[in-house]
């Protein structure tokens, strides 16, 4: 029987009654979730204030500690190349550079590996890894070693910063940002590209991962930086490019070709630096015998072949690769140089000399690809960088600091197939593998660089006749395995030195945390 008028009406009052009660309900949980929200935004704002200010100390810090080592360089660089007999310095300086890490150093000669851990896991930083790498850093190139600046910056950097968090009891995500923003101030400070800067410190620490809770303390971190230090006077002046092509599929095909030339070259200079370490490591068990050795077929090479320009930064080669005026010997002498320097255990970073021979082959290249040489520079400079420390993000930003937007559409194709040819290598062994760059290295996800490199040695190995593959093909070792160097790739020839406190305690905060979703 179908309800009457009346009963309608109530079961509308009632049906009215509960809706107006359930809105009411509702409004006083969405006023409860809101106060909840608001205390938490602002303890959130507390603690982010907190940070932002010692960023801006570090940084600070970090850029005044900039304007002083590039002043140095300078200085030294100007008077070796006024006195060329400083080059036989560089024996001195290796012995001196090996015997003062080796008895005083503790774990600051695995160098920004160190850093890389310290952000990851919390394992402190003694103070005295800025001073020597500083030190050490300005001898090679007084010396005439081949190496860059970004290395001791960023130790420097790192060094400050887990300092900073030491003395203020800052602890996981904390201690985390305020050490991806010492990076970035370090390298937008000594390289003049504040963009670049920011994405480094978000990038540096893992492959196919940006750590973007960190990135307004590394944007502020490195503009600061950067303008820290060129209030103090620092200049830095940078190329330009002639023209840049409309994209047409000759010249796409031409940054595609030139991308897989930079991939490998990045990949050959991280092999190159190890191989060497590799064989002074396995040719003396004396550290010092081995230090001297290195130098002495470094200065071997600069004497028979002529190679002094080579020595220390060598900014000439991009200039000359610019102009279009460089070979592909070019590049070969200037990685060589720079792989028996560091190789031998000399102080100093890396990219400047990627630089150097990016330009070189790229301004190379510009005949044969019908490009504009100061476009193939620009590119070389940019994709062998990025390929060779596994960060695209940052090698696209850099390109854009340096040259302007104009051509960025070639320096995304270079940044990425650079990055995609050179494979789970790079300088930083102990960066960490979130998102492997191809599906056929899915397996090598949650490793480190060196576990990487150690898994595929011993792969080879048990490859060859003799050996204990397996019928289906090689198999992986656990991640427990021991590899033959250090995360940097330095030889432990000779070491049985037991490990540091702060070793131990880097170990077990590996143990007990990932990271920021990073394996440790």
């Amino acid at each position: 029987m179908p309800p009457t008028p009346i009963e309608r009406l109530r079961r509308g009052r009632r049906h009215g009654t509960g809706a107006v009660s359930a809105f009411g309900l509702e409004l006083m949980r969405t006023e409860r979730l809101l106060a909840q929200d608001t205390a938490r935004d602002l303890g959130n704002m507390r603690a982010s204030a907190r940070t932002l200010a010692l960023v801006l100390v570090v940084s600070a810090l970090m850029g005044a500690a900039a304007w002083a080592f590039l002043t140095a360089l300078d200085l030294v660089t100007a008077a070796r190349e006024a006195n060329r007999w400083m080059f036989a310095l560089l024996p001195a300086v290796s012995a001196a550079t090996a015997w003062v890490y080796r008895n005083h150093g503790l774990r600051a000669a695995r160098g920004n590996n160190l850093v890389i851990d310290s952000s990851v896991t919390g394992t402190p930083i003694r103070a005295r890894m800025a001073a020597l790498t500083f030190i050490c850093s300005v001898a090679t190139h007084a010396a005439g070693g081949s190496a860059g600046r970004e290395g001791t910056a960023v130790q420097i950097g790192g060094t400050i910063a887990s300092n900073a968090a030491g003395i203020f009891h800052l602890g996981g995500r904390e201690r985390q940002d305020l050490m991806l923003a010492g990076i970035s101030s370090a390298f937008g400070g000594v390289f003049g590209t504040p963009l670049a800067g920011a994405f480094f410190g978000m990038e540096m620490c893992t492959i196919g991962k940006l750590n973007y809770s960190a990135g307004i303390y590394c944007l502020v971190a490195s503009f600061t930086g950067d303008a820290v230090a060129r209030a103090l006077g620092c200049a830095h002046a940078f190329q330009t490019i002639g023209s840049v092509p409309p994209m047409t599929p000759h010249t796409v095909a031409a940054a595609l070709a030139a991308a897989v030339a930079f991939g490998l070259t990045a990949r050959l200079f991280s092999a190159s630096i190890r191989a060497v370490r590799r064989f002074w490591a396995n040719r003396f068990t004396n550290y010092l015998a081995a230090a001297v050795a290195g130098s002495l077929v470094l200065l071997g090479v600069y004497v028979a072949f002529d190679l002094y320009p080579y020595g220390g930064l060598a900014e000439w080669l991009v200039e000359a690769g610019f102009r279009g005026e460089t070979t592909p010997l070019d590049a070969v002498a200037k990685l060589v140089c720079t792989a028996l320097t560091l190789g031998a255990g000399f102080q100093g970073g890396e990219v400047t000399p990627l630089f150097g021979i990016g330009a070189a082959l790229g301004g190379w290249l510009a005949g044969p690809l019908g490009v504009d040489a100061g476009l193939m520079a620009a590119l070389g400079m940019t994709g062998v960088f990025g390929a060779a420390l596994n960060v695209p993000v940052t090698t696209i930003m850099l390109a854009v600091d340096m040259f302007g937007g104009q051509a960025a559409g070639y320096f995304v194709i270079v940044a990425f197939v650079s990055y995609l040819v050179a494979g789970h290598r790079g300088v930083y062994p102990a960066q960490r593998i979130v998102t492997p760059k191809r599906r056929s290295l899915a397996d090598e996800q949650g490793e480190t660089v060196e576990e990487v490199i150690a898994h595929r040695r011993e792969d080879a190995g048990a490859a060859e006749p003799g050996g204990n593959a397996d019928a289906d093909g090689p198999s992986r070792t656990g991640a427990g395995s021991a590899p033959d160097a250090d995360a940097d790739g330095s030889p432990r020839s000779g070491d049985t030195s037991a490990p540091d406190a702060d070793d131990m305690q880097g170990r077990d905060a590996a143990a007990a945390q990932t990271g920021d979703g990073a394996r440790p």
